[in-house]
């Protein structure tokens, strides 16, 4: 995972079941309140790209083949 959070002007390289997150060239911690609240951010604005990016590319890819645009299939993790 590379997720960047511009207010930390930091990467998010890993995090765990427990919560914890790692960014790059740091070591693991838990994220203050507003760390967290950055990572979410971030994260979700990140997942409205995504599915952008799908909608999108499967429409052309549609358009091209001449049949209709399946639906996205995007799993949350």
């Amino acid at each position: 995972m590379r997720l960047y959070v511009e207010p930390m002007d930091a990467v998010l390289v890993e995090f765990d079941e427990h919560g914890r997150v790692r960014f790059e060239d740091e070591e693991w911690a838990a994220p203050s309140l507003q760390e967290a609240r950055a990572i979410l951010y971030a994260a979700g604005a990140e997942a409205e790209a995504l599915r952008e990016l799908v909608e999108t590319l499967e429409a052309a890819l549609a358009a091209a083949s001449g049949k209709d645009a399946p639906a996205a299939v995007v799993k949350p993790r």
